[in-house]
């Protein structure tokens, strides 16, 4: 008992540093270069400084969280999922409340920050274009939009989710700040009018690659995805012009069985450094208002966050609450 006791005020004192291998955890999220830079970022750092080996896994799958939580075998210990899914998840009773004694949320963007869960990252939807294929390349939603213009393919992100409903509703005259609730059939009406000249991406990286091979010489993109070819020499346009932002976050499942370190990792992942870091390396923005000061002027000048004139928020709220029936809505439009 005495043992047992020492190793608890151990735990204690030395925070990090006390974590037992008992406590060595899983990090899920999607894959790609976005994981890769978490694990450079966040997870290898992380480990290095807590003495927890982080066990990566993916990619993130909705449907095994909910499988893992009712069966009571969680095997998952912080995940990264959409912040509508998070806001849905934690009402269903499906993660556990963070520990805010361990996470600073007071460093942390508000609008990323519920009872279950804290901001990953955030990201914008811009308009992307490869310049050595076209003519011209379209600067608002209602240039992608037009066919008649930008003749040709143009890409969007295949799965239900905030961005492509949105820029429907842009492209079509809606105000910004008239967006919600939305108009599904205006949005689907103006879907409409390009639906044959879509092609779907599914993944960061196949948006990458019908946009180099001109397949989709245009489209929306999650903005680091541009970034990061425009690294590989392609030659790439992107458009701010009502951007429209949206946010990964970070979530513990119920039950998850390495509660405690999960909670430390997600601490360390979204503090200043990290969050740095991992947006030097990705593009995206950080939702920690203390990494700012820690990064070169000139990429910060890239990122989602000073972008804000014409930037819009999808309501992750609205998502969240209406999630599944657009969903629904949206898979069968796309089989029609």
């Amino acid at each position: 008992m005495k043992n047992i006791a020492a190793i608890a005020l151990l735990t204690t004192t030395l925070g990090f540093a006390g974590i037992a291998k008992a406590e060595d955890m899983v990090f899920t999220s999607w894959g790609g270069t976005t994981q890769d830079a978490q694990k450079a970022n966040w997870a290898d750092n992380f480990s290095a400084k807590s003495n927890v080996t982080v066990t990566q896994d993916g990619p993130t799958d909705y449907g095994k969280i909910k499988a893992m939580v009712e069966a009571g075998n969680v095997t998952w210990d912080a995940v990264d999922v959409e912040g509508d899914y998070a806001v849905q998840a934690g009402n269903a009773g499906l993660l556990e409340k963070l520990d805010f004694s361990v996470i600073d949320k007071s460093k942390l963007d508000p609008r990323f920050v519920t009872d279950f869960s804290v901001g990953s990252f955030y990201y914008s939807f811009v308009i992307g274009c490869n310049k050595d294929a076209v003519k011209a390349c379209p600067k608002t939603w209602a240039d992608l939009f037009d066919t008649a213009k930008f003749p040709g393919k143009r890409t969007f992100y295949k799965w239900s989710a905030p961005g492509v409903i949105e820029a429907a509703l842009l492209a079509d005259g809606v105000p910004a700040d008239k967006l919600y609730p939305l108009d599904l059939d205006r949005a689907f009406k103006k879907l409409d009018t390009i639906k044959s000249d879509i092609v779907w991406w599914d993944s960061g990286a196949q948006s990458q690659q019908l946009l180099a091979s001109a397949e989709a010489p245009y489209g929306s993109f999650w903005n680091g995805r541009l970034t990061a070819l425009a690294q590989t020499g392609v030659t790439v346009d992107a458009s701010w012009d009502h951007n429209i932002t949206a946010a990964d976050s970070l979530v513990v499942p119920k039950g998850a069985k390495n509660k405690d370190a999960a909670m430390k990792f997600i601490a360390y992942a979204t503090s200043g450094e990290a969050q740095a870091k991992f947006a030097a390396a990705t593009g995206y923005a950080p939702i920690n208002v203390d990494s700012a000061a820690q990064m070169d002027p000139a990429l910060r000048k890239t990122l989602p966050d000073m972008q804000a004139d014409t930037q819009v928020n999808a309501d992750m709220y609205y998502w969240a609450e209406h999630r599944d029936d657009i969903g629904t809505r949206w898979y069968a439009w796309q089989a029609k």
